[in-house]
């Protein structure tokens, strides 16, 4: 199978437009009666430029009716992972999804965009259904009449096409209907950072900002501008930090994550306290100038440098560097070096591998090699990582943020992290060998 981004450039090339803002999108699955003001989805109801909604990437469900009301009576279900798509203008949208099956249980997961995960292992008994709402961001990559510059593993990535795609997951997965309706007052959370925040299209790679989405509820959305290799320099460079402040409005927030790159830079200007910090002062100004409120994170530990059962500092003067920052400027702080320290030293030198891009030879199709990345994230890493945020959140007091918090987010202790062997994942379709820029 080859990677999600050599299946999706096509739709570049179709130049998908995004369709005109309406007050609500509604989408009634599968091949019984019709609830009003729905629109019926088919499981033979391809995605195309012209039709702007239906199944992708050749991803094809089954439609059943077991009769009944309009509504719930009727849904799309499939052994396999199935994406359906929306082309829609760039913003954000509250997302309501209604799950279930009038005669059997049903096992959903649902993923948006480039893998962002929201919604884990619902089940529903048979006859019961549940609806869940969330708040989704979506963007493309214009900018007035230029655009942001994409780097070419991202060409035809998901969270830069014109499009908001579902990607329906587990055991049973079983969807009835979905309303989208735009949620311009959403508190937006901002991201910005490298791989190991970023949103990722393929198996095995997560980044936490991607996982995040999870634990929070409607009204508050996460837009993740994150991606492989990124340093504070390129990613102003290549317009990504201009494309997210058009966004931002007052009250919002620009969570700041570099350093695994911005390390390897040289010349003159370059260091932790030099080129390094400057451009982290630059970062938190332009959010002030927008109302934004700057918080920034300490980059996480690498795995790969052990001593006495201890994980080693392998960033020099860059943790210093931002805490130094954090301070002068005001902000709060997320101390992930630290954080992260704990929970891969609870994890243990060898344990800690299960948190990575750590796998042997054959466990994915055409994989003759084993994948060993001590920098990278697995979805189990992505996963504590992200719980590793709320909690540093809780301690900065973010409130605004925090209040978003769904109720059946437990609380987290990185020293004790959730057991692997009790942990699942649905895997997405898509998976890439290739390790991901930066290290």
């Amino acid at each position: 199978m080859k990677p999600l981004l050599l299946l999706l450039s096509a739709f570049f090339v179709l130049g998908i437009q995004a369709q005109p803002v309406q007050d609500q999108y509604k989408f009634d699955f599968g091949p019984g009666a019709v609830q009003k003001g729905y629109t019926q989805v088919l499981p033979s109801q391809v995605f195309s430029a012209q039709t702007g909604f239906g199944f992708d990437l050749g991803t094809h469900p089954e439609g059943v009716d077991r009769g009944g009301k309009a509504l719930t009576g009727d849904f799309v279900t499939s052994d396999k992972p199935f994406y359906f798509s929306v082309a829609l203008p760039e913003g954000n949208y509250r997302v309501s999804i209604t799950m279930g099956d009038a005669l059997q249980a049903s096992k959903t997961s649902v993923k948006m965009e480039s893998r962002r995960f929201f919604v884990e292992h619902l089940e529903t008994l048979p006859g019961k259904f549940q609806t869940v709402t969330f708040t989704v961001n979506i963007r493309n990559a214009k900018l007035g009449d230029g655009q942001v510059r994409l780097k070419f593993r991202e060409n035809g990535k998901l969270n830069w096409d014109d499009k908001l795609t579902f990607e329906f997951n587990d055991s049973r997965p079983c969807v009835n209907s979905i309303e989208i309706t735009p949620d311009p007052k959403a508190l937006t959370v901002f991201l910005a950072g490298n791989s190991t925040i970023v949103d990722q299209d393929n198996e095995p790679w997560c980044g936490w900002g991607q996982m995040i989405p999870r634990f929070f509820g409607p009204g508050l959305a996460f837009a993740n501008y994150g991606e492989s290799g990124e340093t504070l320099s390129g990613f102003s460079g290549e317009r990504r930090l201009e494309k997210l402040l058009t966004f931002m409005k007052p009250g919002d927030y620009l969570i700041i994550e570099f350093g695994h790159n911005d390390m390897k830079q040289t010349g003159p200007n370059a260091g932790a306290y030099k080129q390094f910090k400057t451009n982290l002062e630059m970062f938190i100004q332009a959010a002030r100038d927008k109302g934004g409120i700057p918080v920034l994170v300490t980059p996480m530990h690498r795995r790969g440098q052990w001593q006495n059962g201890k994980v080693m500092n392998s960033f020099g003067d860059y943790p210093d560097a931002v805490r130094l920052v954090a301070r002068e400027q005001k902000v709060a702080l997320l101390e992930l070096n630290n954080t992260s320290a704990i929970l891969y030293e609870a994890m243990g030198e060898e344990g800690s591998k299960k948190a990575f891009v750590h796998y042997p030879a054959n466990t994915f199709p055409d994989q003759p090699a084993a994948l060993a990345d001590n920098t990278h994230f697995n979805p189990y890493g992505g996963y504590q990582l992200a719980k590793c945020i709320i909690e540093l959140m809780k301690g900065q007091q973010l409130k605004p943020i925090l209040k978003y918090l769904r109720k059946d987010y437990p609380g987290y202790d990185p020293a004790h992290p959730d057991p692997f062997e009790q942990w699942n994942w649905p895997a997405s379709t898509f998976y890439d060998l290739a390790k991901p820029e930066g290290n």
